[in-house]
């Protein structure tokens, strides 16, 4: 059997002129960002040049016009994604809405949803978060608990939400809550678009290591939003979050988070490293471009309309792997000063202290290999 079979990755268009157009808007803004924004690229925060990448059809690029998207392909979307990343672009206020919760609501959603949040998203101005992880749960995420009770007045939620990514920025939030009384694990799950400025929606930030708010809490405090809020099908949530992840999962964000520090030593040893950096160097761009083929290919049948779950799932299990790995590679190839202000050292100290976390978004390794043993019939 074989375990990933590649499929061709041939985006249509001129390809180096769509990379050109990305680099250069890059270089018009970057003069104002630090290097630790760039090296927090997709959960960095920039609202003018999100609403720039807006102003250039760069968000909602597969979207249909009639919502303000402009038609193109998912393929040509990769690369404008690789080349924020790579180019350390702080993309992280319209990450959400234009990775998942734009292509779920068109999936999924209703014409006035549709209207009411797509526009926005294209353009860069209308944010979003995705409501999942809830506390004393761990990673499963089908023990949800907070429950919204369907009435003549609307659905009145109650219950909580952590690790709940850029939601202090956010103008709604797509959550999964049990909707059937009773029900356990998967079923009786259903999906609502909740406005977080809703009289009873509280968000709480969660302070990390590294002295950042990133995370944060959500809590339903007798919350009601109307019936039309429903995303989807009653009951069908577990089916519709569990294909919203392959889109998270297996794009270059999974293996170039780190990239700037492979760059940033690149740049400090020079043309003539030492032969142990120059094999690190070698190993690690290996390593890097292999990951760039897997998610190319898994970019390319979702395009085709496939659904590679287990290949998204071992593009996040290994892409994590590697970029974990590579601060502390780095940290014992070369002598950096951790307190230096040379941009090796900034970025060297930034990613040991965050790297640790990588692993938490989009389903820890022990989740992922659950479902990439499950789908290999292993288990």
């Amino acid at each position: 059997m074989q375990i990933f079979p590649l499929h061709p990755f041939t985006p249509p268009g001129d390809v180096p002129a769509l990379r050109q157009q990305v680099r250069d808007l890059i270089a018009a803004h970057e003069p104002r960002w630090t290097i630790e924004q760039r090296a927090d690229t997709w959960f960095g925060n920039d609202a003018e040049f999100s609403r720039a990448l807006g102003t250039a059809g760069l968000l909602g690029m597969t979207w249909p016009k009639q919502y303000g998207g402009h038609e193109r392909s998912m393929l040509e979307r990769y690369i404008v994604l690789e080349e924020l990343l790579a180019g350390g672009a702080p993309a992280g206020l319209h990450w959400i809405a234009d990775r998942q919760t734009g292509p779920l609501l068109l999936r999924y959603g209703t014409e006035e949803q549709r209207e009411k949040y797509l526009p926005g998203m294209a353009r860069g101005e209308t944010y979003a978060c995705i409501g999942l992880s809830e506390p004393n749960s761990g990673s499963d995420l089908a023990s949800v608990r907070t429950f919204a009770r369907k009435t003549p007045e609307g659905w009145r939620i109650n219950g909580q939400k952590v690790w709940t990514s850029g939601a202090h920025h956010c103008h709604a939030a797509l959550t999964l809550l049990r909707t059937e009384e009773g029900s356990e694990r998967q079923q009786g799950l259903s999906q609502l678009m909740i406005d977080l400025d809703t009289p009873g929606v509280t968000v709480r930030p969660i302070i990390d290591m590294a002295g950042r708010h990133h995370f944060n809490e959500i809590f339903f405090d007798d919350a009601l939003v109307p019936l039309g809020a429903l995303v989807g099908t009653e009951g069908q949530g577990w089916k519709q979050v569990t294909a919203e992840l392959a889109l998270e999962r297996s794009g270059p964000e999974r293996y170039l988070s780190s990239h700037l520090l492979l760059i940033a030593l690149i740049d400090a040893v020079g043309p003539e490293p030492a032969p142990d950096v120059a094999q690190l160097i070698g190993r690690l761009t290996a390593e890097m471009w292999t990951l760039r083929q897997m998610s190319l290919s898994t970019a390319a049948k979702l395009a085709a309309g496939e659904d590679p779950v287990v290949e998204a799932a071992i593009v996040k299990d290994l892409g994590n792997a590697y970029e974990q790995a590579l601060p502390r590679l780095v940290q014992a190839a070369v002598e950096v000063d951790l307190a230096g202000p040379s941009g090796l050292s900034r970025l060297l100290a930034w990613f040991l202290l965050t790297s640790p976390s990588f692993s938490l978004r989009g389903g820890t390794p022990e989740v992922l290999r659950g479902i990439i043993a499950k789908g290999l019939g292993l288990r």
